[in-house]
């Protein structure tokens, strides 16, 4: 399965009010595992950069004037990511802009959605940790992935430190290497523990139904990422 994690930068918050894309910032991963594949651009937004923004991100107008316009990287873009699932965090912002700019270039370019689907990993955030702080840095710490070279937003780097979030919020270990693993011949002289039969018996806690609830939607989350029916339904069944 292909999935390309995206990433933009822009001058403001608003696609409606004029404001541009000045940076995109793609990685690929194939079946779970990062590529070196990836795409990235600097673009000449055509107008001035908010100072808001301009604290966010530390792109600024004289940086971005030699840098080429959206018009002549956008073939490029839709490219590296088409029939693939794109992951973006706070989906509907990227997707508003990317949109945006293909309107620019003329009703023939369509919407972002006529050349792959999406995920939006704040939403999936959301589901898994409701009432808590699901911005990337929050889901960095939670998830203990390593930020600390974000001191500015940046695309390619936010693009990067996201794949390691969406691996870890979607199974956890994010490589394997057989190698890593090697076998003690120690490790079949273990005495096997016995345990005493007098012992009490373990008491049994039944899950509530809100908890059976939130396992299965849980699962149906998981199943829509993977594409596949998860182990616990494949068991239940």
């Amino acid at each position: 399965m292909r999935q390309i994690i995206l990433d933009t930068e822009t001058t403001g918050l608003e696609p409606r009010d004029g404001h541009r894309i000045i940076e995109i910032g793609c990685v690929e991963i194939i079946n779970r595992r990062k590529t070196d594949s990836s795409f990235h651009v600097y673009l000449n937004p055509e107008r001035e950069i908010e100072d808001g923004a301009f604290d966010v991100h530390g792109l600024s107008n004289e940086f971005l004037s030699d840098k080429p316009k959206f018009s002549e990287v956008a073939q490029d873009l839709i490219n590296f990511i088409r029939d693939s699932e794109v992951i973006i965090h706070n989906a509907p912002f990227d997707i508003a802009f990317i949109d945006s700019e293909l309107e620019r270039l003329g009703k023939q370019w369509g919407k972002l959605e006529n050349y792959c689907v999406t995920l939006d990993t704040l939403s999936m955030a959301r589901q898994l940790h409701p009432g808590q702080k699901n911005s990337l840095d929050a889901l960095c710490q939670r998830y203990e992935v390593d930020n600390s070279k974000r001191e500015l937003h940046g695309a390619l780097l936010d693009a990067q430190i996201l794949l390691d979030v969406y691996l870890s919020m979607t199974g956890g270990q994010t490589s394997l290497s057989l190698e890593e693993e090697e076998d003690d011949e120690s490790d079949s002289e273990h005495t096997p523990l016995r345990i005493k039969s007098e012992r009490a018996l373990l008491k049994t806690i039944e899950p509530s139904d809100d908890e059976l609830e939130a396992h299965h939607k849980i699962l149906k989350l998981i199943e829509k990422v993977s594409g596949e029916v998860s182990v616990w339904n494949k068991t239940e069944q």
